[in-house]
């Protein structure tokens, strides 16, 4: 059993070709990276078929590692409609395996996740495997071929980082929106 002060976060960069993953777990605050990988799909050429091995990989990761909560990268918009859709479709195949096992998931823009690691929204998958590497100790031929073993490990690093975080309850758009919902806060 696991005590008050250790959580297992899995990350996924969702893919119809290659799905990376990242586990790290998070003791007494102090991540340690316990597994990353890919999910292969380039062999199944059915879309729906691939769906289908993506939900089973990963409930079969979730079965290995037991994780307490799921980042998941947010699909990017690109020029290719469809490519986004089969996109949208692999990530919540991953989003429904996870919330089968009653498992939060928190949806990261990739922006976001590179800003977390690399300070730099616009990195590269090869800088923030570098940064990953730095903070996690790993070998360079650690990295798998893939760099989209990294992007998943980025995600539940991301996700760590994010922990802990004081959050506003009321979001605004700007100082007319919140001087409007907070008039007793403006000093006239």
């Amino acid at each position: 059993m696991k005590n008050q002060q250790e959580k297992i976060i899995l990350g996924i960069d969702p893919g119809t070709t290659i799905m990376g993953y990242g586990v790290i777990k998070v003791l007494d605050r102090k991540p340690q990276m316990i597994a990353m990988g890919v999910v292969d799909l380039r062999k199944i050429k059915n879309h729906y078929l691939k769906l289908r091995h993506i939900q089973e990989r990963v409930l079969s990761i979730i079965e290995s590692f037991l994780p307490d909560e799921l980042a998941i990268e947010a699909p990017f918009y690109g020029k290719n409609v469809q490519s986004m859709l089969k996109l949208g479709r692999a990530q919540g195949v991953a989003i429904a395996a996870a919330l089968g096992r009653d498992i939060p998931i928190t949806e990261y823009a990739p922006l976001k996740i590179k800003m977390a690691i690399t300070g730099s929204g616009s990195a590269s998958k090869e800088q923030v495997a570098g940064m990953l590497q730095h903070i996690f100790h790993f070998n360079e031929e650690d990295i798998p071929v893939s760099l989209d073993a990294t992007d998943g490990l980025a995600a539940a690093y991301c996700h760590f980082l994010q922990m802990d975080r004081p959050t506003s309850a009321k979001k605004y758009n700007s100082w007319k929106d919140f001087i409007s919902k907070n008039p007793n806060r403006v000093n006239k």
